[in-house]
C-alpha cells in the first residue's frame, strides 16, 4: 500500500494531510526518514511513525450523524471567521472528518468519521443522498427532462460559488424526484442524486433561471436525519454500522482485486480506478416515489438504488 494511504487508513489524517507531513520529513519507515508518498508499505512487516508516534493498522472507527444548521462552513477554520461546524460540535469530534460538504447555506444530515478510509469510501461511493429542496418559480417540463435525462452545460457557473474555477459540468440523470409542490411563486421538491459536489443542485436548478432558497439533504444510503434536532449529533445504529460494514467490505475486496490487476506491479505508481457496484432493483425507501410497489427483500443495504422515475 503507497505510504500516504496507509497513514490515511490507519490514523486520523486525511490523504492531504498524509502527503504534508511525508513531505515534510515527519514520517519514518523502520527507522528511516521518507519523503515519498508513494513509497511502498507491507502491513505487518513494515513499522510506520507520524511525528514519533507509531501508525497501528486497526479496524475499529466511529461515525457520528450531525444535523447541520444553515450558516456554518464544513472546514476546520475560515479566513472570514466565519462559524464552522467545529464552533458547535462537541470537543471529542474535533478531529472527526466530515463525508463530503453541505455549502453554507445548507443544512440538514452530515456524516463524520474519525477514519479517513470510511470518509474516502463513502465520499467517493455512488450511493443515494436524498435532499428536500424549495425554489423560486415552477417545475418545468424542461427541468423534469433534464433530471431524468442529464444534461452538460459549458457554462455552469449561475449557481456555483463565486470563487469557484469549475465553468464545465456533467450532470448526471438523478436517480428520483417528487414534486410536492407545484406554485408559480415557489416549488417544492424531494430528489435522489448519487452524487452531490460542486453545489451541483443550486447549479443545476439556476440554469433554469430557478434559484434555491431552501436545501435539506435528509437521508445518505440507509441513514436517515429523521427526528434529531438542529445542531446535534448521534451515533450510528447497529443495524446502520452493519450495513456500512458490508458496504466497506465489498470496497475492499474490490480494492484488492483492482491491485492484483496486472498493471499494478510492484513498486509502481498506478492510478486504481473507482469501482462502480452493480445497481440493484430496489426502490428508495424514503421518499416513496409514486407507483414504486415492487421491492428487492434480497439487496443489500448500502449498495446504489434503482428508483423509477415517476413524475408526480
Amino acid at each position: 500500500m503507497r505510504l500516504n494511504k496507509y497513514i490515511a487508513h490507519h490514523s486520523s489524517y486525511s490523504r492531504r494531510e498524509a502527503d504534508k507531513v511525508i513531505q515534510d520529513g515527519y514520517v519514518r519507515i523502520n527507522g528511516e526518514i521518507q519523503n515519498n508518498p508513494a513509497t511502498d508499505v507491507y502491513e505487518g512487516v513494515d513499522v510506520v511513525y507520524v511525528s514519533g508516534k507509531q501508525v497501528t493498522v486497526r479496524d475499529k472507527y466511529t461515525v457520528i450523524v450531525y444535523n447541520k444548521p444553515k450558516g456554518e462552513l464544513v472546514t476546520k477554520s475560515d479566513p472570514k471567521e466565519r462559524k464552522t461546524i467545529y464552533d458547535t460540535l462537541p470537543k471529542e469530534y474535533k478531529h472527526y472528518i466530515p463525508v463530503g460538504r453541505l455549502d453554507y447555506a445548507s443544512e440538514g444530515l452530515l456524516l463524520l468519521t474519525d477514519a479517513s478510509k470510511v470518509a474516502s469510501a463513502l465520499m467517493e461511493s455512488n450511493l443515494e443522498r436524498i435532499y428536500k429542496i424549495k425554489i423560486k418559480g415552477e417545475v418545468t417540463s424542461e427541468m423534469e427532462a433534464a433530471m431524468l435525462s442529464g444534461m452538460m452545460l459549458d457554462d455552469a457557473t449561475a449557481g456555483g460559488h463565486s470563487h469557484s474555477k469549475v465553468t464545465k459540468m456533467e450532470f448526471k440523470p438523478f436517480i428520483g424526484y417528487k414534486i410536492q409542490k407545484n406554485q408559480p411563486n415557489y416549488s417544492v421538491l424531494k430528489v435522489a442524486l448519487s452524487e452531490g459536489q460542486n453545489r451541483e443542485l443550486r447549479r443545476f436548478f439556476a440554469h433554469f433561471g430557478a434559484d434555491i432558497v431552501d436545501l435539506k439533504r435528509i437521508s445518505f444510503a440507509e441513514i436517515e436525519l429523521n427526528n434529531l434536532p438542529t445542531g446535534k449529533v448521534r451515533f450510528l445504529s447497529r443495524s446502520e454500522y452493519s450495513a456500512l460494514f458490508k458496504f466497506l467490505k465489498e470496497e475492499k475486496k474490490a480494492e484488492e482485486k483492482d491491485e492484483k490487476k496486472p498493471a499494478a506491479k510492484k513498486y509502481e505508481k498506478t492510478d486504481h480506478k473507482k469501482t462502480e457496484h452493480k445497481k440493484s432493483d430496489k426502490d428508495v425507501k424514503k421518499p416513496k416515489y409514486k407507483d414504486d410497489k415492487k421491492k428487492d427483500d434480497k439487496k443489500k443495504v448500502f449498495k446504489d438504488k434503482k428508483v423509477t422515475k415517476k413524475k408526480s
